[in-house]
């Protein structure tokens, strides 16, 4: 997963929903926090032409449902990468800039998997100078900086694209959202800005994140746009 063009992932929890998002995705992001047994789900799904995963362990600090030991939780990210379908993951950046995902980002660069850094702001949207700022710290550690924010104005979303522009005019790859009603239409047209990495559910009542649109309606919209 080299994310030189825009990749379309099929958010779930649930690994045999793959059939129903290959249609119209390029890849699956496997919300391993929001799964009861991750590991042996992924152990049991070959991959054999089947969407590539970009596996995701969120911590609960940081939106996501992992509540347990957060060295676990990495330890388990690590894990994940030993499987063939595993493409790419996503790791927190306060994690990376902890220090505490260094074990980590070192097995994903052995086994040539690639690393999104993202960030989240579930209570508003930093300015565009800021956006810019962790976008640039977070592709230092990663092939792709992430950055999803919460939109409560159409100033916000603006902020968004303008920096969305500005990092790949400079040759970063980013991937970037606006949460939120006000922030939704992000999702579509970010890409068009430069964003490679769009989210949508397969199953359109387990939404990952405010705002998601389902994911036949993203791949249109996006595709039509673009």
């Amino acid at each position: 997963m080299d994310f030189d063009s825009f990749v379309l992932a099929a958010s779930t929890a649930d690994l045999s929903e793959e059939p129903a998002a290959r249609e119209h995705a390029d890849a699956i992001e496997y919300r391993m926090d929001l799964a009861d047994e991750p590991l042996t789900a992924l152990e049991a799904y070959d991959g054999d032409g089947q969407l590539p995963i970009l596996a995701t362990n969120r911590a609960e600090w940081e939106g996501g449902e992992w509540s347990g030991d957060d060295d676990r939780r990495l330890e388990v990210l690590a894990e994940a990468t030993a499987v063939d379908a595993v493409e790419a993951i996503d790791i927190e950046l306060e994690a990376v800039l902890a220090g505490d995902a260094d074990d980590l980002l070192e097995t994903a660069r052995e086994r040539d998997v690639a690393v999104v850094a993202s960030a989240h702001d579930f209570e508003g949207t930093p300015t565009r100078g800021e956006l810019v700022s962790t976008l640039t710290e977070a592709h230092k550690h990663a092939d792709v900086a992430k950055i999803a924010v919460t939109a409560e104005s159409h100033k916000d979303t603006l902020a968004v694209l303008a920096a969305t522009e500005q990092l790949t005019a400079h040759g970063d790859p980013v991937a970037t959202m606006a949460m939120g009603e006000l922030g939704s239409h992000t999702r579509a047209v970010a890409p068009v800005y430069g964003s490679r990495i769009g989210y949508a559910p397969v199953d359109p009542d387990n939404a990952t994140a405010p705002g998601q649109y389902d994911l036949e309606t993203l791949s249109r919209l996006v595709a039509d746009l673009s």
